[in-house]
């Protein structure tokens, strides 16, 4: 069975991860928008899922307080798995959106608003600091985020915070950020048919700096939250096809080729997937086959707007 470690490891600050993450959003039964009524995941068998990827070598964990349900958090299931688990894992969360108890959005959080979304995280999650907390900005038509990054990085002197990162950033954000406090990792929607941070530079921009780009929606792409849909892009089944892989694991496979700091967090409820998610960290493409899925003319590819 493949590990987590078969795709490499990079450093958010001083925490070495596996490049294989794994993302709780779906741990709740609720997307980010709310839009799930489905039956909530049982607990237990949430926690068994946690220590099943934890086995397999993940230590890097995406959350955030506002991934909930009615009856679910993913910050407390990520807590129960944590309480009993013996390894390191690095847990990393996000502020700045927030919603209220029925599920509503609520504005982008003040600058002076952001301890109370740090504290609701380390309460959830039961530690007294975090290792990570990305600063998601709400909206792309923000201009300047130096007063809330540098809230954050109060917290972080306070230490309340080890490491700082960013979410859903232009490369000027990152240029902004980085004159306040040190930023460890960038986590924006990327994907095969979803590459805005290529035309950015941001990606090639994490790289240059040192900094991890950590892809949110690479399976998904255009559907975001939605649940995977058949692959028809003939690019993607003819390299399945090659490695004997499932397209979900070539288009992860895609991303990680992008650089040694791209790392990759897709989220599952299935424990089958949640292996072959894993397994995807060992897939070796090749330059030939980089060639067919990045020419579009080779399938039906699709353009990001976003």
């Amino acid at each position: 069975m493949s590990t987590a470690a078969a795709a490499g490891t990079w450093k958010l600050g001083d925490l070495e991860v596996n490049r294989i993450g794994y993302g709780a959003m779906r741990l709740t039964g609720n997307g980010m928008m709310g839009n799930s009524d489905g039956t909530p995941i049982d607990r237990d068998f949430a926690v068994g899922l946690l220590h099943h990827a934890f086995e397999q070598g993940v230590n890097h964990i995406d959350t955030a307080a506002f991934y909930f349900s009615p009856l679910r958090s993913a910050n407390e299931l990520i807590n129960r798995a944590l309480t009993s688990w013996y390894g390191n894992v690095a847990v990393v969360t996000k502020v700045g959106p927030a919603r209220d108890p029925a599920g509503e959005w609520l504005p982008m959080a003040r600058p002076d608003q952001l301890r109370g979304q740090v504290e609701e995280n380390l309460r959830q999650l039961g530690r007294d600091h975090l290792d990570v907390v990305n600063l998601r900005v709400n909206g792309p038509g923000t201009a300047s985020i130096a007063e809330h990054f540098g809230a954050l990085a109060e917290l972080r002197e306070a230490g309340l915070i080890r490491h700082l990162g960013l979410s859903a950033v232009r490369p000027e954000h990152v240029a902004e950020a980085r004159l306040i406090a040190p930023v460890v990792c960038v986590q924006n929607s990327y994907g095969l048919d979803w590459r805005r941070a290529d035309e950015s530079g941001l990606v090639d921009l994490c790289r240059e700096q040192g900094i991890a780009f950590v892809p949110f929606f690479a399976v998904s792409g255009l559907r975001r939250e939605a649940a995977a849909d058949q692959e028809h892009d003939a690019r993607v089944h003819s390299v399945a096809r090659a490695h004997h892989a499932t397209p979900a694991q070539i288009r992860l496979a895609w991303t990680l080729h992008r650089g040694p700091h791209v790392l990759a967090i897709p989220g599952t409820t299935n424990p089958a997937h949640l292996e072959e998610n894993i397994a995807a960290g060992s897939l070796r493409l090749t330059e030939q086959e980089l060639a067919v899925l990045d020419n579009p003319t080779n399938g039906t590819a699709r353009t990001s707007t976003v």
